[in-house]
């Protein structure tokens, strides 16, 4: 009966005579039965839309929101919106308003009774443009004008802030200003970033409200601790990291424990969140609170539950060093080994190559018996077998990297990285993310359109999804959200039963687990059932796929690796080609038939000082050989990262003096070892060459 009423004052307000408003330039000229007035709109403020005349309201699009301005032009409601307004339409009865964010159009619908509102679920987008907007607008006022513009705009609470700090004089002008700043609504980055102004103001119990009141408009919007958040997100939404980066500055360990709490609950894993928490861990430890420290490291190690290889949220990075550093040492132990087959075989290379018409004029002549004659056809099979070996995992670790960096940049996907899933700038960047087809891409599209309040199309997707236990238990949520409370909990004990630690389900079913996302949902959405989200592991999955995909894809594909950026780094895509040609070409080595020439028995003197020089590659066909060979490359790789040598990402340990030492340490040891098995491989060659003289 309420909607319908106000439907009928729309229209009746839509169609009422006598009033006019215009807009000339950046100033509105209102001429209606409460009065006739007019009001300017400064550049900062942005474009202008409309005006549309609802009787003695005027609705105008300024920038990112519409405003209600009534008598006077005051601002009597706003509705912030997740772009910038460039239609308003009032025909059918219904104000609707399209709004735009880079090639991203928006159309939604104005609820104007009671009071201005937006009927669809609203995402912002992670847009500082956006999401800042009230900020920017209110410090663009002079502070001359500061009263006149509180007063035509008085919702804009970041006026009122500015008007309490102005008034820091009289405690009471103060309060009063800071009461009507919090006495207005507003989205949740906007509630966080008026908090860190109280906060700065100096009206700490303030912010805390502040930041309550985000807690909950971010609930509301389907935010949830379950979802990750990027850097450049949390940076939209308030940047609340980055004021806790600043009260440890200022040691104002009381202060940081609120934002601290505020980011564990609504974004635990916000991108740089590891550093942070051991960051706050430590300047508590510093004055003595040790139990709250092990507390937070304690946190911290928690959220490694579900990431890639349990290396916690930022786990990633570490991996992709690791495999820098494997593919440097592999690929310097691969080059050892090659360079010492090459260098033994020079000679009789070249009087096997000298009927064919050289060691070079051979290629073109007799192409076929020339390949017969590469130099590594003069190794042994175990030294080929070895080079084989070599190639083969450094083409597997080429590849690792390069499936590490897709994983991180589709797990960095702002579709993913948002604190929510769906709305219409979430969905299209999910659209536009290359998803592996599979139970996992399913749950995403799903979960995108239940939260969007699409249950028929989620549904759809669920059941692409098969017998998934996360599936399920949003299927349960939707049963019990339409009343259908015995199918419902059928559903979360099926998901419970498939995934014993699945917490969405066990919440469902008033098992009341102890996990953070539990607490938030009991404090933030009580009575609401708890819709379940992708772990880390199944994004990768559904971004990537495994290794042996990137590396099918890759080696099916080659341009895309040299073109795509987001198939990663083109060098490493060269890399990786390059890798699996070496590794084909060495392994139909091991067809080839050996040399009448090989020369394995020649050991020549520059190639006992490359066996001096570098260890293990003139012991090739033995155990040793490989084995110093590896510990040889791995260490000389280690050392150059390390160094600064290599302008390569390294791994935190390396740059720690004892680990340094240790390698060095590591290094020596490795040349003592080469040293003694060289001695040996030289006294057994001297007593073959015995033997054969004396046959």
């Amino acid at each position: 009966m309420k909607r319908w009423l106000g439907l009928a004052l729309l229209a009746s307000a839509l169609g009422s005579a006598g009033a006019e408003a215009t807009l000339d330039g950046r100033t509105l000229r209102v001429d209606n039965p409460a009065g006739r007035w007019e009001r300017t709109f400064p550049d900062a403020l942005g474009p202008l839309t409309g005006p549309l005349e609802l009787g003695s309201r005027v609705l105008l699009g300024v920038g990112p929101v519409v405003y209600d301005l009534g008598a006077g032009g005051v601002v009597a409601g706003r509705a912030d919106l997740p772009g910038t307004v460039t239609s308003l339409d009032g025909s059918g009865g219904v104000v609707r308003v399209s709004t735009e964010l880079g090639d991203l159009t928006e159309r939604l619908t104005l609820e104007v009774t009671p009071a201005l509102s937006v009927q669809e679920r609203v995402v912002f987008p992670p847009d500082p443009e956006v999401t800042g907007w009230l900020a920017r607008a209110a410090d663009a006022v002079l502070p001359g004008e500061l009263g006149r513009a509180a007063a035509a705009d008085p919702l804009n609470p970041f006026l009122a802030v500015r008007e309490a700090e102005a008034a820091r004089a009289d405690a009471y002008a103060a309060l009063s200003a800071v009461r009507r700043a919090l006495s207005v609504t507003l989205p949740f980055p906007a509630w966080v970033a008026l908090a860190a102004r109280l906060d700065g103001a100096g009206f700490p119990a303030a912010a805390d409200l502040a930041l309550d009141r985000a807690r909950r408009d971010a609930a509301a919007r389907g935010v949830d601790p379950a979802i990750a958040v990027s850097r450049e997100a949390l940076g939209a939404y308030g940047n609340p990291s980055g004021y806790v980066a600043t009260l440890l500055d200022q040691r104002r360990l009381a202060r940081a424990a609120v934002w601290m709490a505020y980011l564990r609950e609504l974004h635990p894993r916000f991108e740089g969140g590891t550093a942070l928490y051991a960051r706050y861990a430590q300047a508590l430890q510093d004055q003595g609170r040790d139990g709250e420290a092990g507390e937070w490291r304690q946190f911290s190690r928690s959220l490694r539950a579900g990431t890639l290889y349990n290396l916690g949220p930022e786990g990633l990075g570490g991996v992709r060093d690791a495999a820098r550093l494997a593919m440097l040492a592999l690929g310097a132990a691969l080059l050892a080994g090659l360079l010492a087959v090459a260098v033994r075989a020079w000679r009789a290379q070249g009087q096997d190559t000298r009927a064919l018409g050289g060691r070079y004029r051979s290629w073109l002549r007799h192409p076929l018996s020339r390949a017969r004659r590469v130099f590594v056809a003069y190794a042994t099979l175990p030294e080929r077998l070895t080079l084989v070996l070599l190639a083969a995992a450094l083409l597997a670790v080429t590849g690792g990297l390069q499936w590490v960096n897709v994983a991180g940049a589709g797990l960095q996907s702002p579709a993913l990285t948002g604190g929510t899933y769906g709305g219409g700038w979430g969905g299209t960047q999910l659209a536009n993310l290359p998803l592996r087809p599979g139970p996992d891409a399913a749950l995403l599209a799903g979960l995108s359109a239940q939260l969007d309040g699409e249950d028929a199309l989620a549904r759809e997707q669920y059941t692409r999804a098969g017998a998934d236990a996360c599936a399920r238990n949003n299927l349960g949520v939707i049963a019990q959200t339409r009343g259908d409370e015995p199918q419902a909990r059928e559903l979360y004990r099926a998901a419970l039963a498939a995934r014993p630690d699945l917490e969405a389900a066990a919440f469902n079913l008033g098992l009341n687990p102890g996990t953070p996302e539990a607490a938030f949902q009991r404090a933030y959405r009580p009575g609401t059932p708890r819709l379940c989200y992708p772990d880390q592991r199944r994004l990768t999955r559904a971004v990537t796929g495994d290794l042996s995909v990137t590396l099918r894809a890759g080696l099916s594909r080659p341009l895309t690796l040299l073109d795509d950026s987001s198939a990663g780094s083109p060098r490493l895509g060269l890399a990786l080609l390059g890798a699996a040609l070496l590794s084909g070409l060495l392994a139909l080595a091991l067809l080839l038939p050996a040399s009448a020439l090989a020369p394995a028995q020649a050991r020549p003197l520059i190639y006992r000082a490359l066996g001096l020089l570098l260890p293990g590659s003139a012991l090739l066909d033995s155990p040793w050989g490989s084995m110093l060979l590896l510990a040889w490359g791995a260490l000389v790789a280690a050392l150059s990262v390390s160094s600064g040598l290599i302008l390569t990402p390294s791994l935190p340990a390396l740059t720690l003096p004892t680990t340094q030492t240790a390698l060095v340490t590591g290094l020596v040891l490795t040349y003592s070892l080469n040293l003694l098995a060289f001695i040996a491989a030289e006294v057994r060659h001297g007593r073959r060459l015995r033997r054969e003289a004396a046959a």
